[in-house]
C-alpha cells in the first residue's frame, strides 16, 4: 500500500505541475501539444523499445492479457445493451460510448502507472498492443461504415503500423525473440529519451485538465454517466474475478490486473469522435470523468488487495 500512495503521490505532483504551468501560461499556448508530439513520436517509442527489448515476452502474453479483454468486453457489451434497452443511440455514438467502457489509457496514464505503481513498465505493454493493433482498427473501420465517410480499409489497417509507439515496441519485440544485443552505443541514447516520456506525458496530461468542464449540458449526460461507471468500476471488477476465480493468480498478479482495468478511458477515443464528428461530448466527458475517478479507484483497490 505504501508503494502505491508513493507511486500516485509522484504521477500527482508531476500532473499538477503541468496544471499549474498550464493556469500560468509557462511554455505558451501551443506548450501543451509540443510535450504530446515529442512524448508520442520520440520518447515513448524509445522507452518502449527499451523495455520491451528486455522483457520476457512469454511473460506478458495468456492469462494477464486474457484477463484485460474479458473485462474490456464485458464493459463495452454492458453499456451496449444498456443503449439498446433505454437510449438506443445511433451506431457512431454507441461505438464511443462503448468505447468509454473499455479502451483504456495504456499510454499516457498507463505508461506511468504501470512505472511507478506496479513497478513494472512492461505490464501495460500487452494491452497497448491488442488496443493499437486489433482494437483501434475495427473501431474506424465501424466508424467509417456509419458516417459513410470514405476512408480506405488500407489506410485503416496501416494505422497500427504508422504509430510511432507500436514500432518500437514492435522492434523491441524483435530484439527479445532473436536474443541481439544492442550497442551501448545504440542503448544508452534510447534510454535517455525513453527517461523523458513519462515526465512530459504527465506534464502534458496536467496541462490538458486546465479548463476542463465535464457534464456542463444535459447531452450525453446520462451515457457519459454510465461508460465512467463500467469503466471505473465494472471493468476493475470483473477484472478481479476473472483474475482471481478464473485463472487464479496470486494476490500480485491479481492487484496488477485491478489496477490495470481501472485506468481512465484513452484520450483516442475523443480523437476518433473529433475526426468523425460524432459522439465528441460523450468521448470528451467519459474519458475527463474516468481520468478524475481512475486513482480514487486504484487507491481503494490497493487498500483492499495489499
Amino acid at each position: 500500500m505504501q508503494g502505491v500512495l508513493t507511486g500516485f503521490a509522484i504521477i500527482g505532483f508531476v500532473v499538477a505541475a503541468g496544471y499549474v504551468a498550464a493556469r500560468l501560461r509557462i511554455g505558451g499556448v501551443h506548450a501543451r501539444e509540443a510535450l504530446n508530439r515529442v512524448g508520442f513520436f520520440i520518447a515513448s517509442p524509445a522507452l518502449l523499445f527499451t523495455i520491451v527489448a528486455d522483457a520476457d515476452l512469454g511473460r506478458l502474453l495468456g492469462a494477464p492479457l486474457l484477463v484485460q479483454l474479458v473485462a474490456a468486453l464485458t464493459a463495452a457489451g454492458a453499456f451496449v445493451v444498456v443503449n439498446r434497452l433505454w437510449w438506443r443511440l445511433e451506431v457512431p455514438e454507441t461505438a464511443i460510448g462503448a468505447l468509454g467502457s473499455g479502451y483504456v489509457n495504456a499510454g499516457n496514464i498507463g505508461l506511468p502507472v504501470a512505472a511507478y505503481v506496479i513497478g513494472d513498465a512492461t505490464a501495460v505493454v500487452p494491452i497497448i498492443g491488442l488496443q493499437l493493433l486489433v482494437v483501434s482498427p475495427l473501431v474506424l473501420l465501424l466508424l467509417d461504415s456509419a458516417t459513410s465517410r470514405r476512408v480506405s480499409l488500407g489506410f485503416v489497417l496501416s494505422q497500427p503500423v504508422r504509430n510511432p509507439i507500436i514500432l518500437g515496441a514492435l522492434a523491441g519485440a524483435a530484439v527479445s525473440l532473436t536474443g541481439v544485443t544492442v550497442p551501448d552505443v545504440v542503448l544508452a541514447p534510447l534510454e535517455i529519451l525513453g527517461g523523458a516520456a513519462v515526465p512530459m506525458i504527465l506534464l502534458a496530461f496536467g496541462m490538458s485538465l486546465h479548463g476542463s468542464r465535464p457534464l456542463r449540458g444535459e447531452e450525453g449526460r446520462a451515457p457519459v454517466v454510465l461508460a465512467t461507471v463500467l469503466k471505473a468500476l465494472v471493468m476493475p471488477a470483473v477484472a478481479f474475478a476473472v483474475a482471481r476465480f478464473g485463472f487464479g493468480l496470486d494476490d500480485e498478479a491479481v492487484a496488477t490486473a485491478v489496477t490495470l482495468a481501472a485506468l481512465p478511458a484513452a484520450q483516442n477515443i475523443y480523437n476518433y469522435a473529433a475526426r468523425f464528428r460524432r459522439g465528441e461530448v460523450l468521448a470528451r466527458d467519459t474519458v475527463l470523468m474516468t481520468t478524475l475517478a481512475s486513482p480514487v479507484v486504484m487507491i481503494a483497490a490497493a487498500a483492499l488487495l495489499t
